[in-house]
């Protein structure tokens, strides 16, 4: 469906055609002042130095021409030269009821699908995910949901750290612990157990153990270095260790994301692009893009607009070892050759901005990528506590994400149990849901690329702009529909043009569905869902005070109703599935 301020555009651009002037100057936006109109043009004022007229008759005559356009209710030429103009309730009307009988919900899929891959999780193996890892996964969970809505192929990719010391450091403690373990024979020919040595619990307590040694003791970071050199040479033993930390790590990973509501399609690693490095390097050297620098391999990216100091890309460190750089430039060569991607989004915390600005010119430089390939950097700010600090445990220590969603399950649980008797089963599960919301409401409402509070007390209230009052109302228009089944109504009927202003009001919200879905793809912006559908739920709980719907008398008016509750209700679930959380049925 075309977007309602494009059809007022057409409509105002025809009249400015009629008068004489160029259509051009008819482009329509939403007023900015809603007490005095629900739309306004300013191309009168425009249009003054090109018909050299006051841009007051300019608008006069527009206005004029628009007079008994069924689309408008009023059209006024106001000084010095805005065009002020309320809808028709019959156009509202008209294109809600075209809306419902959308399964889009007027959303139009894009005619040139592309094959957008989203890396955004990162979480390095045989760690805890922490709360330093939530902006990226809902983030990124929101934005390939956003992406599928409009009709692109999109692939989400968790991109785990699996390589380099930090296996090593493992290696090392696991044989210092268990030396006769069979993996560390490597006269052994045999195969090797399938039940892993270690559960997830020991596996998270190794790792910064062997770390905090390493720093002490450099006999211990020395044999880590071996351990790594052996996996990354493809010792069996090393390896077969090396695929346990992974199973173990992996699985938990999945629980924990799973309790977030978010998936990926692809669990790459790492160590999944190691194999195209020795290739890319050899091929950047031949092609004289790379050259040594103090014996490192280095590829100038700088350009002459610069204003600040763009640092060359290092592909090899001067003992030949590879960096992030490498391993990201190399899993750009491996998704060109299995996904062929039109455009790459890398949801990472802003302050990794130099670091891509180095991959992505490199990657452009040396044509690892096709021209029109798109390279994207959305950067997310620190989620903080409420001292303005990166948010902490009580204790001071980083807090693990799997504690923080406990935390506001249970405090949800208490909320919903307080003040009435419900079957704990069932609380449970709603508090859940509703917790869930909290969370991801409370970090998609802000612009990504900001710093926010993390506030508990404030993102777990059911009043103000949060995810449990968005939930609240769509289960108070459940709750309505559901009465009005229950008494022998069917969700049926057109929806008719308003009769008061709240009834307008949020018929006014509704229509704005599409054109937020558009942008908040576009600029890759959730947080622009989330204003939405806090004004969509504003609009349908100041109709729902002013309005007795079930104890309507007029059958047309209450049908017309009902259906506008039931739209309302469809609008408001599928944004939120689009942020990542839905709707219990009941709170």
């Amino acid at each position: 469906m075309n977007k309602i301020l494009d059809l007022i555009s057409l409509e105002v651009m025809n009249a400015f055609e009629a008068c004489g002037y160029d259509a051009s100057y008819g482009k329509t936006g939403i007023s900015n002042r809603p007490d005095l109109c629900e739309y306004q043009c300013n191309g009168a004022m425009a249009a003054k130095k090109v018909y050299k007229k006051a841009p007051i008759m300019i608008a006069e005559d527009v206005a004029g021409a628009l007079q008994g356009n069924p689309v408008f209710e009023e059209v006024k030429a106001v000084n010095p030269g805005f065009i002020n103009i309320k809808v028709s309730g019959s156009f509202l009307a008209d294109y809600l009821r075209k809306m419902y009988a959308d399964e889009a919900l007027s959303v139009e899929k894009t005619k040139e699908p592309k094959t957008i891959m989203v890396d955004y999780g990162g979480p390095n193996v045989a760690k805890p995910l922490h709360v330093g890892h939530l902006r990226s996964a809902i983030i990124g969970e929101s934005v390939k949901r956003i992406g599928r809505f409009v009709g692109h192929k999109v692939i989400g990719d968790v991109h785990l750290g699996d390589w380099g010391l930090q296996m090593g450091l493992i290696i090392t403690e696991v044989k210092k612990r268990q030396p006769e373990l069979v993996y560390f024979d490597e006269s052994y020919d045999g195969e090797y157990p399938v039940e892993p040595p270690f559960t997830i619990s020991e596996l998270e307590e190794i790792y910064p153990t062997a770390s905090a040694k390493s720093k002490e003791d450099a006999a211990y970071k020395e044999e880590a270095l071996e351990a790594t050199a052996k996996l990354q040479d493809g010792v069996r033993g090393y390896r077969a260790l090396w695929q346990h930390i992974l199973n173990v790590s992996v699985a938990d990973l999945k629980r924990n994301y799973s309790n977030l509501n978010v998936e990926f399609d692809l669990w790459k690693k790492e160590s999944d692009a190691q194999p195209y490095i020795p290739d890319m390097v050899e091929y950047m050297k031949k092609e004289g893009y790379a050259y040594q620098d103090q014996g490192a391999l280095i590829v100038d990216i700088k350009e002459d607009t610069d204003t600040k100091e763009v640092p060359p890309c290092i592909i090899l460190k001067s003992d030949g070892a590879a960096l992030y750089t490498t391993t990201d430039l190399a899993t750009i060569i491996e998704r060109m050759k299995l996904f062929h991607p039109d455009e790459i989004i890398y949801v990472v915390d802003k302050r990794q901005e130099m670091h891509f600005t180095q991959v992505f010119r490199c990657a452009r430089k040396t044509k690892l990528v096709d021209e029109n390939t798109k390279l994207r950097f959305q950067g997310f700010g620190t989620m903080n506590g409420k001292d303005g600090k990166p948010f902490k445990t009580r204790e001071g220590g980083v807090m693990r994400l799997e504690t923080l969603i406990s935390d506001i399950n249970s405090q949800m649980y208490k909320k919903i149990t307080e003040n009435h008797e419900v079957d704990p089963e069932e609380a449970m599960e709603t508090a859940k849901m509703v917790a869930l919301s909290a969370i991801k409401y409370g970090d998609l409402s802000n612009q990504a690329s900001k710093d926010y509070i993390f506030d508990t007390d404030k993102f777990t209230s059911f009043e103000g702009n949060t995810g449990p009052y968005i939930l609240y109302t769509i289960v108070r228009i459940k709750s309505i529909l559901n009465k009005y089944k229950a008494g022998g109504g069917e969700i049926c009927g057109d929806i008719l043009a308003p009769e008061n202003d709240s009834e307008k009001g949020l018929m006014m919200e509704l229509v704005k569905f599409n054109s937020v879905i558009e942008q908040a793809f576009e600029e890759i912006a959730p947080h622009k869902i989330c204003s939405f559908i806090y004004d969509l739920a504003n609009a349908f709980n100041r109709f729902y005070h002013e309005t007795r719907i079930l104890a309507e008398e007029k059958e047309d008016r209450q049908k017309s109703w009902i259906v506008l509750l039931d739209l309302t209700r469809e609008v408001l679930e599928t944004s939120i599935g689009l942020l990542g959380f839905a709707a219990p049925e009941r709170m």
